[in-house]
């Protein structure tokens, strides 16, 4: 039996430790399929401001063992439309990867509001996660399975 993590609604003040896991989990899980110069300017992006940026216009989860964050995950809408949304930055600590706990994030994500509004959901894969998301239904936007300018897998999923 897998143990269940609480998976709670962002604050302000998960921030730090947000971005810590964030960038652990670039460094040590992504840099694996990234240079390290893309890893680290990745880095710049997940400040505690710019999770913080990210949580003010997303609907920003954390997953929890006990008090500590070991996961994180968001959804937003896709450039502003009300039928369709975006997952962004979901990661799990590399010492906790294994353990389900990115299906439990997926599967809250999927409960949201945005997900339940949406008839398309697209993800911005990392190279690291694409199998992940494939796993989890998505598959690639229009069939394309390349990375794009950023390094980037597009993943989608109908409802």
């Amino acid at each position: 039996m897998c143990k269940q993590y609480t998976i709670r609604k962002f604050h302000e003040d998960d921030a730090n430790k947000v971005s810590e896991l964030i960038i652990k989990t670039l460094r040590t899980t992504n840099i694996k399929d990234y240079s390290a110069e893309y890893i680290e300017n990745d880095v710049q992006m997940f400040t505690p401001k710019g999770v913080l940026q990210r949580a003010s216009w997303t609907h920003f989860y954390v997953a929890c063992d006990g008090e500590k964050i070991v996961g994180c995950g968001a959804i937003g809408p896709y450039w502003g439309k009300e039928d369709e949304s975006s997952l962004f930055n979901i990661f799990v600590l590399p010492e906790y990867q294994g353990q389900r706990i990115g299906r439990q994030i997926i599967a809250t994500l999927e409960e949201d509001e945005f997900f339940l509004r949406a008839k398309r959901i697209e993800i911005p894969s990392s190279i690291t996660a694409v199998e992940f998301y494939k796993k989890m239904g998505y598959s690639y936007k229009n069939g394309m399975a390349t990375i794009d300018e950023e390094q980037l897998y597009r993943l989608e999923k109908y409802r």
